[in-house]
């Protein structure tokens, strides 16, 4: 994923949920909707989301430091992570709460009683607009790939973030318009409370997938089948190289991975062939996977033990989920 697509996607979506937040409190203010205030509160942490994504991206981009010598590219993980954290606390808990209330003390819409229906029509299309943006970045990327393996599968955090909030989002304000339109219709405010109950659930299960997926990514994740695969192909396709005896790679970032690699040489090379064959290979798989930022080769000589210890290593392209 390119950081200017997730950056777009992130960016219609801020301004989209800053402009559905304002209408829905006004809403809520008019109308005291239970559905309406989970709403604007829903709509005002995907704003929070969105500006701590783009935060995240920034800090990211800062240079190695002595005291950071791989950079600070993980930084996006970790501000994912609190985005799960905000969402399920500020939107999740908070419409829970609300809706309790609700439901215990119901209580009809008495007064401008249509304004949270229009309210919610116009912010099921501004929100869907936010949705296409988002589907239409990630099909830049997301090839043949499924929707739930581009979630899970994915290095950069910040569409699939996107992407589980503008759909969230979608389903939230239908949950909040039949909420509404059945209390209207029956004069029954425990059909509010309903509503609100339903977007609070939906809230707490996005805002978990989001915390499981990011959580593995900030523990650290190989590089995926294919490039682990371009990787192999390109330290064996020079001279020099008789077999690999093993290799782990590792995300430093959505576009920075660490390749180390232990190779089988030659028992007779000589110390300046063996350098310059693995200055090739360095070269050959940066050619191969660009993303490969850091490379590590250490040259040896193979032993049939080498065999056993690389069958008891774990793979290094696990992903999560």
């Amino acid at each position: 994923m390119s950081a200017e697509g997730g950056t777009k996607a992130i960016i219609a979506a801020l301004a989209a949920n800053l402009g559905i937040a304002a209408t829905k409190f006004v809403a809520w203010l008019l109308t005291q909707s239970s559905s309406m205030l989970a709403e604007a509160i829903h709509s005002v942490a995907d704003s929070g989301n969105q500006l701590l994504l783009l935060v995240g991206g920034k800090r990211a981009k800062r240079q190695a430091t002595p005291e950071h010598p791989f950079g600070y590219g993980r930084e996006r993980y970790i501000y994912a992570f609190i985005v799960s954290i905000v969402l399920f606390s500020l939107g999740g808990l908070f419409a829970l709460y609300e809706a309790w209330h609700k439901i215990r003390e119901p209580h009809p819409i008495e007064s401008w009683q249509w304004v949270p229906v229009l309210v919610l029509v116009v912010a099921i299309g501004l929100e869907s607009y936010s949705f296409r943006t988002a589907i239409k970045e990630s099909n830049r990327t997301r090839g043949n790939t499924s929707w739930v393996d581009f979630v899970r599968r994915a290095k950069a955090p910040e569409l699939p973030v996107v992407l589980l909030e503008d759909s969230g989002a979608l389903l939230g304000l239908i949950f909040a318009f039949f909420g509404v339109v059945l209390t209207l219709i029956t004069g029954n405010g425990v059909w509010d409370g309903i509503g609100t109950a339903a977007i609070g659930l939906l809230l707490v299960c996005i805002a978990a997938i989001l915390a499981i997926e990011t959580k593995s990514l900030l523990l650290g994740e190989g590089a995926n089948p294919e490039a682990a695969r371009r990787i192999e192909q390109a330290v064996l396709a020079g001279e020099g190289v008789e077999r690999i005896i093993h290799m782990k790679t590792l995300h430093l970032g959505p576009d920075e991975l660490l390749v180390a690699v232990k190779i089988a040489v030659p028992g007779a090379e000589r110390a300046d062939e063996l350098a310059r064959h693995i200055d090739e290979a360095e070269s050959r798989i940066r050619e191969a996977v660009p993303i490969a930022r850091v490379i590590y080769i250490e040259p040896d000589i193979y032993r049939p033990a080498d065999a056993a210890a690389v069958a008891a290593t774990p793979s290094s392209t696990a992903e999560h989920g």
